[in-house]
């Protein structure tokens, strides 16, 4: 017995801590609180008393002191897993996330058969932003409790946050599939199976897997969200193409030539267009591709794509784009903040046209350099209306003869929506004028901005 032990001191540590007990049951935190230093105070079972204590501390949210008591635990016993466990909550409580990352992982590896410590560790992972090990411990987690409906939740929630909602209806599009199958096919038939094929952005990896099928025999795929580059990894060998077709997790800007790709390639294959042509750093990547990673003469798919619109009205959409009085109030000075760019879709698709289809911008994408541009573009007014911008949709030349576009009238269920460029705000035209617009991009957005009219 240790001159701390002495039966004085253990009985009165003994009865400091049934009264903290008994405090604590009935709800009186505090005076719990002190019981609990008192019998800790006595040196009374300390590895028993402080997650009590830590645990209570919790409770009246205090988590700088429940932490101090969690360490104080981990100084006694350092390879507490139940202590670990909790400190790392309490640290992502503190917003400290490195700090509770570390401790969590300690508490996993101590117990690796523990599922709610390794789900808590996938949580805390996946709000740091590193979804891709939040996702492996949740499986992982799940493998050890695999009815859990929360760790399952989790699984769903972390692959639906990383891909677009536009993904699955993009893959679904049928008429778009086949073209670009189309153009892949050419390609191959003028390069040989034996050209490397490069897939940037290759997403589930359907246009790989179409290279693969027409006959590539060597197939690069990059992917930069690493979820959904680990899925197409996974589809492709579902598929029987893990010989031919290679994903790497990152962007083709960290790609080489000597390293993912042992040749530069002969085709160059990527859906990487946004529904408003140039968001996804089209012409960043395009042009990184020409300068590193394809042979001079390399095939392009698709080789151009072009801005296609026309002038709308639509009381429906100007809801959505502008603002006047509301409830007796002049709140228009908020349509500085409106979005310049609607998608279209839903109920959001009631606009009358107010020209014939115009050509806003084109891209030649076999080009190495694009400059930001801007033009003056003239559209006749074919009916008269209250103007509220251009709606706009692509079309994309893939190869000779082989194209793909969602014009409004003929394509609503795809991937691409079309787009509405509100003006700053509403222009009343007349049938037979016209409207002059300044057109084109700063390489990343396109630029539809309405002019003055020239005078004479």
């Amino acid at each position: 017995m240790t001159e701390l032990e002495t039966p004085d001191r253990l009985t009165e540590g003994r009865a400091a801590l049934g009264q903290a007990m008994a405090l604590h049951d009935q709800g009186d935190l505090e005076g719990a609180e002190a019981a609990y230093r008192q019998a800790l105070a006595h040196g009374y079972r300390a590895v028993d008393v402080l997650p009590l204590l830590a645990g209570l501390l919790g409770r009246l949210t205090r988590p700088e002191d429940a932490l101090a008591a969690w360490d104080q635990l981990l100084h006694l016993v350092p390879d507490h897993a139940v202590a670990l466990h909790e400190k790392g909550l309490t640290l992502h409580w503190l917003g400290r996330t490195d700090a509770a990352i570390t401790a969590l992982e300690q508490a996993c590896a101590l117990d690796p058969d523990n599922a709610t410590a390794i789900g808590n560790l996938g949580v805390v992972l996946a709000d740091a932003g590193r979804n891709l090990e939040a996702l492996h411990q949740f499986r992982r987690a799940l493998a050890l409790d695999p009815g859990n409906l929360h760790l399952r939740h989790q699984v769903r929630r972390l692959g639906a946050g990383s891909v677009p909602f536009w993904h699955i209806p993009m893959m679904n599009d049928v008429p778009r599939n086949d073209a670009f199958e189309a153009a892949i096919k050419a390609a191959l038939a003028e390069r040989g199976q034996g050209a490397r094929v490069l897939d940037i952005g290759a997403g589930s990896g359907l246009l790989s897997l179409m290279a693969a099928r027409a006959g590539a025999q060597q197939i690069v795929a990059c992917e930069m969200e690493p979820m959904i580059a680990e899925m197409a990894q996974h589809i492709v060998a579902a598929n029987g193409y893990a010989d031919r077709i290679t994903v790497h997790a990152k962007p083709s800007t960290e790609l080489a030539v000597g390293a993912e790709l042992d040749r530069p390639a002969e085709i160059l294959v990527s859906e990487i267009l946004s529904s408003d042509l140039l968001t996804e750093k089209v012409l960043d990547t395009f042009e990184d591709a020409h300068r590193r990673l394809l042979a001079p003469d390399a095939i392009v798919i698709p080789r151009a794509a072009s801005a296609m619109g026309c002038l709308v009205a639509s009381e429906t959409l100007a809801d959505y784009a502008f603002v006047g009085e509301v409830s007796g109030f002049d709140l228009s000075a908020f349509g500085a903040f409106a979005p310049q760019r609607l998608p279209i879709h839903g109920t959001m698709t009631g606009w009358q046209r107010l020209s014939d289809d115009v050509e806003l911008v084109r891209l030649e994408l076999t080009q190495k350099k694009h400059d930001a541009t801007l033009a003056r573009l003239r559209i006749p007014v074919t009916a008269s209306g209250r103007a509220i911008g251009i709606v706009q949709w692509m079309h994309i030349d893939l190869r000779e003869g082989v194209t793909f576009d969602n014009h409004p009238d003929g394509y609503q269920d795809g991937g691409w929506l079309q787009v509405l460029h509100s003006f700053p705000a509403p222009i009343d035209v007349v049938a037979g004028e016209t409207i002059d617009l300044a057109v084109g991009h700063d390489r990343i957005t396109l630029i539809l901005w309405p002019l003055p009219k020239e005078s004479g």
